[in-house]
């Protein structure tokens, strides 16, 4: 396109120059150019006017302009020159009071003036402008605690203004008024209120009491001061604060706060039932008030000029005691909480609920302030302790027969044991006798001896088994027990009894009684010298011996069963008859019986003499002795018998059937009983 025409280049602002020029048919952009030496600036604008931009203050440069299309670039146009006008000058800022605000600055390029005005951000009031060569202004008179806008350019030798700097600034505030202090005793805290000031973002508040300072800030009109300290004054004021900086102080306000809490607190009982709490003297405070609290909630209190204050107490209470000191500011802070625990109370109730020999089971109910219980019983030799937090204990490895003086004492880790407790006698049981021996006076009677080691002790003696149970008693050291039965086992065992209890039984003694005697005995004669005796069990036996004897010798057998057989009987002799029944643990009993006879002796040289053809006569040979004899005759045609009168030794059979063969039998007549079999036999045809 066409080369274009600059029309004017001017600045306006210190980093760009803006130039206008007559557009060129067909040009689409222009490139502008802002030489200054070697170096240049380009920009492409699409009309006029356009501006050159990121160029330096004050400087002068040459400007350039070419067109563009599709086709190219047209060739620079002539060239006009233009002066970028002055930087603005950078502003410092401050409110040295409330009513003033001092502006400063630094020196800019070129300039040779400056001008600087101010005015309400609000537009309330009037403008006021300052010109001058110097780089710092004060301006005074102004409202505390408002936004200024304050501006200031530069101009050059020939009067051209350069940039604006504008800065906002606030005026310091105004110190608060009418400053009120409000103290709360209890939590040693202060509330600071004042009447607000304008253009204040926040407010200090503090107080000092010699070196120590405490400080709050708020942007309300009140602060609460906390963690003041005890007897202390302080001077309060309050700075009011904005981003200009603070005003002044107010004037100082004075707080005095409550007393310290007493220190140096002692409790002391002087004697039971009576507490002293004495205490140290705190500066500011006028008086003071003891609280004492026990743990069943019950308060009682001293009001007192004095350090030093007299209460009643209880055992087994633990008192929770306070001491406050007060002034015209109120009550002093709660300082250390003392308690004082009083020795529990004894237990005055214990009683035993179970005695032994070697062992007492105390109870008793519970005391107040016992956290434990302390048991002793003493003999005069030794001392048995029992130490447990139940209200029971039981005393064990005691001596028998022993009377103990025994206390209890109740016990509180804090206080300790309460000594003063009252004691009780109490007595074991006697002690188990040692039976020394035992002696059978008859089948039915023993007599036990044992060693008697108790004062005023009743002993009974047990016999225990599975035929029932047998006593006797007595105050000695033996006595006899009556109707046991034979063949029993026993288990003997002695008990004493005092009014103190019962001892254990005695280590039981075994005793087994002598088996016995068969009720029943029966004698058989067998066989001529054959016997069988039989009879019926004796309780407790094991095994019997069984004797026949007569001048002629005994007989015996010795058996596990309940007969037996016996031989070398000799006939026609009285035997006496005994039986000894013996245990299994060898005991016996020797049992008598009535006296046995044996039977007479079979005839011996027994003939057989015919009689004619129906008749016999049997003949034998008598033993000694007038002996009556009966002759048996047994055959297929009948059976016979002869008795002949005592003294004859032959019988006659008559009138028997011929041919037949007949068995012969001739025995001695027994004086009781049934005929006797065992005689030799004879055989006559």
């Amino acid at each position: 396109p066409e080369i274009p025409a600059i029309d004017q280049a001017y600045s306006k602002l210190s980093n760009s120059i803006t130039v206008e020029w007559t557009a060129v048919p067909g040009a689409t952009s222009y490139l502008l150019t802002a030489q200054d030496g070697e170096s240049f600036i380009e920009t492409i604008v699409i009309n006029s006017p356009g501006t050159v931009t990121g160029l330096k203050a004050a400087t002068l440069y040459k400007i350039t302009i070419r067109s563009i299309n599709s086709g190219g670039r047209s060739l620079p146009s002539p060239s006009k020159k233009a002066k970028t006008v002055l930087a603005a000058p950078i502003l410092s800022v401050s409110s040295p009071s409330y009513d003033s605000i001092v502006v400063s600055w630094g020196a800019v390029y070129m300039a040779v003036g400056f001008s600087v005005s101010i005015m309400r951000s609000d537009g309330l009031g009037s403008m006021m402008k300052e010109n001058t060569t110097h780089t710092s202004l004060v301006f005074t008179s102004l409202d505390p605690g408002t936004l200024y806008t304050i501006k200031a350019h530069a101009w050059n030798v020939n009067g051209i203004p350069g940039d604006d700097f504008t800065y906002n600034q606030i005026t310091s505030p105004h110190a608060p008024s009418d400053v009120q202090v409000a103290f709360g005793s209890g939590t040693l805290r202060a509330t600071v209120s004042w009447i607000p000031t304008e253009g204040t973002l926040n407010y200090s508040v503090t107080a000092s009491s010699g070196a120590s300072k405490l400080n709050c800030s708020t942007s309300s009109t009140f602060c609460t001061l906390s963690s003041l300290q005890c007897g202390s004054e302080y001077s309060i004021y309050v700075v009011a604060n904005n981003g200009a900086g603070s005003s002044k102080p107010t004037d100082a306000v004075s707080l005095k706060t409550v007393p310290c809490a007493p220190g140096s607190i002692k409790i002391e009982e002087d004697s039971p039932g009576k507490l002293s709490v004495s205490w140290a003297n705190v500066d500011r405070g006028d008086y003071y008030v003891v609280f004492v609290k026990s743990d069943d909630g019950l308060e009682v209190h001293c009001n007192t000029s004095h350090t030093q204050c007299h209460f009643q107490s209880d055992c087994g209470f633990t008192y929770f005691i306070s001491v406050f000191a007060y002034n015209k500011a109120g009550q002093s802070p709660l300082g250390d909480v003392f308690n004082y625990t009083t020795a529990p109370c004894c237990p005055s109730d214990f009683y035993p609920v179970f005695v032994s020999s070697d062992t007492v089971e105390i109870v008793w109910s519970p005391v107040r302030g016992a956290e434990m219980y302390e048991t002793k019983a003493v003999d005069g030799v030794g001392v048995v302790l029992c130490n447990d937090t139940a209200t029971i204990c039981i005393l064990s490895a005691l001596q028998c027969n022993t009377q103990y003086n025994i206390t209890v004492y109740s016990y509180s880790e804090i206080r300790g044991s309460n000594t003063s407790c009252i004691s009780k006698y109490v007595a074991t049981a006697p002690c188990s006798p040692e039976i020394k021996n035992i002696s059978q006076d008859d089948l039915s009677i023993i007599s036990v001896h044992w060693q008697a080691n108790n004062d005023e002790a009743i002993y009974t003696v047990t016999a225990r088994g599975e035929a029932g149970v047998r006593h006797c008693t007595s105050s000695g050291n033996s006595c006899s027990i009556t109707d046991l039965p034979c063949g029993s086992v026993f288990s003997i065992s002695a008990l004493a009894i005092t009014t103190a209890g019962q001892s254990l039984p005695s280590y039981s003694v075994p005793l087994e009684t002598a088996p016995c005697c068969p009720n029943d005995l029966t004698v058989t004669q067998v066989m001529q010298s054959i016997t069988n005796i039989s009879w019926s069990v004796g309780a407790g036996a094991k095994t019997y011996i069984t004797i026949l004897e007569s001048p002629k010798g005994p007989a015996k057998c010795h058996t596990l069963q309940n007969h037996c057989l016996l031989g070398c009987i000799t006939c026609g002799t009285n035997y006496t008859v005994s039986l000894k029944v013996i245990s299994e643990t060898g005991l016996a009993s020797d049992c008598t019986y009535q006296d046995y006879s044996s039977s007479a002796c079979c005839p011996s040289g027994v003939k057989l003499y015919r009689l004619g053809n129906n008749g016999i006569r049997i003949y034998w040979r008598a033993s000694a002795g007038l002996i009556k004899y009966s002759t048996d005759l047994y055959g297929s045609k009948g059976n016979f018998t002869c008795t002949p009168t005592s003294g004859l030794s032959y019988c006659d059979v008559t009138e028997i059937p011929c041919g037949d063969v007949y068995t012969v039998v001739v025995s001695p007549v027994p004086e009781k009983g049934s005929k006797l079999t065992f005689c030799p036999k004879k055989i006559y045809s």
